[in-house]
């Protein structure tokens, strides 16, 4: 694997006050290549919803990986008063081997959770040969908010978040 090499061009005090005005500027630079410093970005996400399907254990013994879906809600309210609610779903995978076992064991469909983690896309290819993109949260930490299917407190959860928004 090849490390990225980035030129470096500075220009010393000492020469740049000795140069004449007239002097080109680039004849006083000094230059070394030195290995490119990676800048700091993020890629980070925060979802609260419940859980829509029960935890799956997939991939290998050396590579396992626990995946299910969350479902997130977005409210509207319209002029009439009438409020609309949108579903999103979003495919959640948990590779930490301690996170991975207990969510896992402990989160089942209906599950309220708060997902802490990072967006990572992928590419898969259908049996006709044509690719699609796919996109994951891989996650870093889950919190058990509620265990298990809706009861009737949660739904009356639901019922006042429509109403604060």
């Amino acid at each position: 694997m090849s490390t990225a090499v980035r030129k470096l061009c500075t220009l010393s005090k000492d020469l740049y006050l000795r140069s004449r005005p007239s002097a080109p500027l680039l004849r006083r630079l000094y230059c070394e290549e030195r290995p490119a410093t990676f800048e700091k970005s993020i890629n980070q996400v925060t979802l609260l919803g419940r859980v829509g399907i029960e935890p799956q254990l997939r991939g290998t013994d050396a590579n396992p990986v626990v995946v299910f879906t969350l479902a997130t809600n977005s409210n509207y309210r319209y002029e009439t008063g009438e409020v609309q609610q949108k579903t999103q779903w979003h495919r959640i995978s948990v590779f930490k081997p301690f996170l991975r076992n207990s969510v896992h064991q402990y989160t089942r469909k209906g599950s309220r959770v708060l997902v802490q983690g990072r967006l990572i896309y992928g590419e898969i290819t259908d049996a006709k040969g044509a690719t699609h993109v796919t996109s994951t949260v891989v996650a870093d930490d889950v919190i058990f908010l509620s265990q298990g299917a809706r009861t009737a407190n949660a739904e009356e959860d639901t019922l006042a978040e429509a109403e604060f928004q």
